[in-house]
C-alpha cells in the first residue's frame, strides 16, 4: 500500500485531520476535530445522530471541502477533487453503491475501471475470494441478501487496494450472523496494515476492532481514549455522559 509504506518510511501519520471545521451555514457540523493515526491503526467513533459523524468522514474522503483546517495523507495535505490522493481511500457505508441489476463480478470490473485499474481478470476473482463470495461471482446484486451485498461492498471499497479504509455505520441492517461475518472482514483490515476509521452506534462492535475510541457529539470530539484504557462498561459510561452533556 503505497500510501502506507511511504508514510512509515518518512515517519509521517498515514491519516491526519488537523482541526477540521464544516460549517453548513449557521449549523457547524464538524468543531475543531483533530487526531494523526499510524499504519494499521483503527479509530472507532460512537455518537448520536446528528453530530457530525457522516460529515466527517466525508472531509476525511476528499468529497467534502472544509471551511477550515484540512486533511493530511501521509503529509500531504488532501484537496477536494485530488484523485490521486483518494485513490489511496476506500468507503464503505451501510448503502453499498452497487448496481442491482448487475452481477456481483459486473459491479466490482465496473468500479475496477472508473479507478483504472488493468489487471481485473486477476483482481475481481481475489477480492471476491477476500470476501467468501466466489460462487456468487454470476448473480445479480438484487437477488443477495443484505449481509451478503454488504460483503460484496467491502470487495469494491477494498478493489484498488487502497491504504486507508473509511466505514460509515457499516452493521446498519445486518442481521447477528451478517455483523459477525463483516466483524472478521473488518478485523482482517488492521491485519493487513491498512488504517481504518469508523463511526458506529455498535458500542460492543467498535470497541472490539478499535485501537483507539472518540465519541463526537455536536461535531465536536468530547472524549477520546486508548482502547487498551476501557473496557465495554467504561465506554458505555463515558457515552451516556457524553451525550447528556457531562463529558
Amino acid at each position: 500500500m503505497p500510501a502506507t509504506a511511504a508514510a512509515s518510511r518518512a515517519g509521517l501519520p498515514v491519516l491526519e485531520a488537523a482541526s477540521l471545521v464544516r460549517d453548513y451555514g449557521p449549523v457547524r457540523a464538524v468543531n475543531h476535530v483533530s487526531f494523526r493515526l499510524g499504519a494499521g491503526e483503527f479509530l472507532s467513533v460512537f455518537g448520536p445522530n446528528g453530530a457530525g459523524k457522516t460529515s466527517l468522514l466525508r472531509l476525511l474522503a476528499g468529497g467534502l471541502r472544509p471551511t477550515s483546517g484540512e486533511v493530511r495523507v501521509s503529509g500531504i495535505p488532501l484537496t477536494v477533487g485530488d484523485r490521486a490522493a483518494r485513490a489511496r481511500i476506500g468507503i464503505l457505508s451501510h448503502l453499498s453503491f452497487l448496481y442491482g441489476r448487475l452481477t456481483a463480478r459486473e459491479n466490482l470490473r465496473f468500479y475496477g475501471r472508473l479507478h483504472g485499474l488493468g489487471d481485473l481478470d486477476s483482481r475481481v476473482p481475489d477480492r471476491l475470494a477476500d470476501v467468501g463470495l466466489e460462487r456468487y461471482a454470476d448473480s445479480p446484486v438484487d437477488t443477495l441478501s443484505r449481509g451478503t451485498v454488504q460483503r460484496l461492498a467491502v470487495a469494491r471499497a477494498l478493489l484498488h487496494d487502497p491504504g486507508i479504509v473509511l466505514l460509515d455505520e457499516p452493521y446498519t441492517g445486518l442481521d447477528a450472523y451478517a455483523g459477525a461475518m463483516l466483524q472478521e472482514l473488518l478485523s482482517a483490515l488492521k491485519e493487513g496494515g491498512r488504517t481504518v476509521v469508523m463511526v458506529t452506534h455498535n458500542l460492543g462492535r467498535g470497541l472490539e476492532l478499535a485501537d483507539r475510541v472518540a465519541i463526537q457529539v455536536r461535531g465536536s470530539f468530547v472524549f477520546e481514549a486508548e482502547r487498551a484504557d476501557l473496557d465495554a462498561a467504561g465506554l458505555e459510561r463515558s457515552y451516556r455522559r457524553a451525550v447528556e452533556g457531562r463529558a
